[in-house]
């Protein structure tokens, strides 16, 4: 039986168990789901073979693919064999191409357990992710040693150029947050010590306070929302771009080439920025001590310069040093391990935030407690 769509150069022959579709070389001026649905209706339960025949030097467009890709799906589902050998060899590999992708990919089904499954899934959840991030932090510190022994691929422009991203561009929002937590500590200090007569202690108190602890923790907080987040969207965009498959095809070591430089420029920038951080919060106490408390601007620094103290301001760049340390190691760990689309990026980026500031938070408790102890 044969059949040819209207205005259409394909040719539909049933001839007993097999189906065979010619095309006579040129291009298709129909519809491709019209002639899918007169091909499909030729298949019965008695057609064991759909075939396909084409000239290997016709002109064909994607209409043509269209056509096989639908007619061979058709065939699939009635479960009746294709053969394709007919086809030029660039269809063939096309339809095969087009059928090799996943159009339907199957969605992980969401397994129930019992009491004990869900601690021991959540116990094995938790024990892959350690040993990831410790295996990145073993990575990190051989690229370390690597780097002292002068064996990095480390490029010292990216050095640079995270340097300046950290360093300078960051002054300007550090300062001003500092002086206005310095700002802060002053008034609620000021509310309390004037219910004694002791304002002047606002100097001392402001001056023990952000060099001992709240300069580091904003420069932190700060870095951490800005440079961490930064780095996640980084290379979780390099991810995506499949730039680190690239690197690693070129045998670049991620970690040398992306890491280090950004690990290097924040741990050597925190503690100058930890720094700068406790000064400008000592200027934004002095501005509430002078001008609103109207104590002496002669008293204010003397009080807190007595009140300065090396070992205070010591702990403080110490803080600055493994905040530094955490974020850069949050957020490089985050984009390197950040999925292949879009929204990975965000969570990427989300997730190295949230993961810095909670590190620096118990950081910050475990090198008070190791203070308190020795008696810094």
């Amino acid at each position: 039986m044969h059949n040819k769509p209207n205005n259409s150069p394909i040719k539909i022959i049933k001839n007993g168990a097999s189906v065979q579709v010619t095309w006579d070389g040129d291009v298709l001026n129909c519809d491709s789901d019209t002639i899918i649905k007169q091909i499909a209706a030729q298949m019965s339960n008695t057609v064991k073979q759909l075939g396909f025949a084409a000239p290997a030097h016709g002109q064909w467009d994607s209409s043509l693919l269209s056509v096989l890709f639908g007619a061979v799906q058709e065939a699939q589902r009635h479960n009746i064999a294709v053969d394709l050998t007919a086809l030029p060899q660039n269809l063939q590999d096309l339809v095969h191409l087009a059928l090799a992708v996943d159009r339907k990919p199957q969605h992980k089904e969401n397994m129930q357990f019992g009491f004990l499954g869900t601690i021991g899934a959540g116990t094995v959840k938790i024990w892959t992710a350690v040993n990831n991030v410790l295996g990145f932090i073993g990575e990190v510190f051989i690229s370390l040693l690597r780097f002292f022994s002068f064996r990095s691929v480390m490029r010292g422009i990216d050095f640079l150029a995270a340097l300046d991203d950290c360093g300078p561009k960051a002054l300007g929002i550090v300062a001003l947050i500092s002086f206005l937590v310095g700002l802060i500590l002053a008034f609620v200090g000021a509310v309390q010590l004037q219910t004694f007569g002791a304002q002047i202690y606002v100097a001392s108190l402001v001056t023990i306070g952000m060099c001992r602890i709240m300069g580091a923790i904003m420069v932190g907080i700060i870095m951490a929302g800005r440079t961490g987040s930064a780095y996640a969207a980084t290379i979780g965009t390099m991810q995506v771009n499949e730039e680190l498959d690239a690197l690693e095809t070129m045998g670049l070591p991620k970690v040398d080439f992306l890491v280090l430089p950004r690990l290097l420029a924040l741990v050597l920038a925190m503690p100058i920025l930890t720094m700068l951080a406790d000064f400008m919060g000592m200027i934004g106490g002095a501005f509430v001590g002078v001008f609103l408390l109207d104590l002496p601007y002669q008293e204010y620094w003397k009080y807190a310069i007595n009140a300065f103290n090396l070992k205070n301001f010591m702990v403080g760049i110490f803080h600055g040093f493994c905040f530094g340390f955490i974020i850069s190691m949050c957020g490089c760990y985050c984009g390197l391990t950040c999925g292949r689309n879009a929204d990975s990026v965000g969570v990427a980026t989300t997730r190295s935030v949230v993961n810095a500031v909670v590190w620096m938070i118990v950081i910050t408790g475990i090198i008070t407690v190791i203070c308190q102890e020795i008696g810094v």
